[in-house]
């Protein structure tokens, strides 16, 4: 019985030992440029990050950064205005429903009101996935992760933009259609837009759009050479996501469940998006950090504000299966007061 246990043991002292699989590099330690990685954590968008850079608020290593030009690993110490960047989180999208009279901007020369300073200072540091005009409303998304927006903001993405337009005129149904095929305007080349002529009001019109591209003031300078004036733009939806029976000047979250659904394996792969960072409260370093105000002039002694417009006619169109649901309470503290 001896000899039979020590016989057994060396057997198994014998057997080859299994592999270890070969070792990874860690995705951490990819370079990548310095742009992206702030922009990864939700402290600006990519374009916003090299303006920072330009201006010398970024500095890697001590050493602070006269061009963006530079790539970076989870090894180098990454600071702006002396602050190291903040742990990233998980990437998180929201609906917001823009009034007229705010801009799509995170700072203005002017010091007029901006949409930064109408959300509850509770979220996190947001950006937007493209903007809306100071007179355009409706539906907006914001985000805490730079990488997404710039995916969505891309035509390449595909995903449809929906606006209701109340216009100063009378137009053919068949230029309309002609707007299909894409149309040059002053060397500027639209592509494909879907128009429709919903029904003629006094002497305006309601028509509804939808486009892919959304360069700058497109629907109005379309419609304008059209021969219509423009009185009213709301975006209705932006891809998968509409603005429904949110109210004016709300904000809501979309479900981590939704939004991954939504985007795809391609498009989150492609946005590098994070689902299972935890989630995490803003401290006050941080709402620091992340404050657009903090870095944009005050308003203008004396300066009056504008007064909050009529909210826009009911659209008739839900947000979508899993947006559905109660009403949901404007969260936007009062305050005084670009498609």
């Amino acid at each position: 019985m001896l000899r039979a246990i020590i016989q057994a043991r060396l057997d198994v002292a014998q057997m080859p030992k299994p592999r270890k699989p070969p070792s990874r590099p860690d995705a951490s330690d990819a370079p990548e440029r310095i742009a992206k990685v702030i922009a990864r954590a939700g402290l600006a968008s990519r374009r916003q990050a090299e303006a920072w850079i330009a201006a010398g608020r970024v500095a890697v290593n001590g050493k602070v950064l006269a061009s963006p030009a530079l790539n970076v690993t989870a090894r180098d110490q990454v600071t702006v205005d002396g602050k190291p960047l903040p742990m990233r989180e998980r990437t998180r999208l929201f609906r917001y429903h823009k009034p007229r009279g705010l801009l799509t901007t995170s700072r203005d020369e002017r010091g007029r009101p901006i949409i930064f300073d109408a959300l509850p200072r509770s979220l996190p540091r947001l950006v937007a996935v493209g903007r809306l005009d100071l007179n355009s409303e409706g539906l907006l998304l914001l985000t805490n992760d730079g990488g997404l927006a710039r995916v969505l903001e891309l035509p390449e993405t595909g995903w449809l933009r929906r606006y209701r337009v109340r216009a100063h005129g009378r137009v053919d149904p068949a230029a309309l259609e002609r707007l299909r095929h894409g149309i040059t305007i002053a060397g500027i080349a639209y592509g494909p837009i879907e128009a429709t002529l919903d029904r003629e009001q006094g002497a305006n019109v309601w028509l509804t759009m939808g486009l892919r591209e959304g360069k700058n003031r497109e629907v109005r300078n379309v419609l304008g050479h059209l021969g219509l004036g423009v009185n009213r733009l709301i975006r209705v939806s932006f891809g998968p996501f509409q603005l429904g029976d949110l109210g004016r000047g709300a904000v809501e979250e979309v479900k981590t469940s939704t939004l991954r659904e939504q985007l795809g394996e391609r498009l989150a792969r492609l946005a590098g998006c994070d689902f299972e960072a935890p989630l995490r409260a803003a401290t006050s370093e941080d709402r620091e950090l992340r404050d657009p105000r903090k870095h944009r002039p005050s308003p203008s002694p004396g300066r009056a504000s504008p007064s909050p417009p009529s909210p826009p006619p009911a659209s008739g169109r839900g947000s979508g299966k899993r947006e559905r649901g109660r009403r949901p309470r404007d969260r936007t503290r009062a305050r005084p007061s670009s498609e």
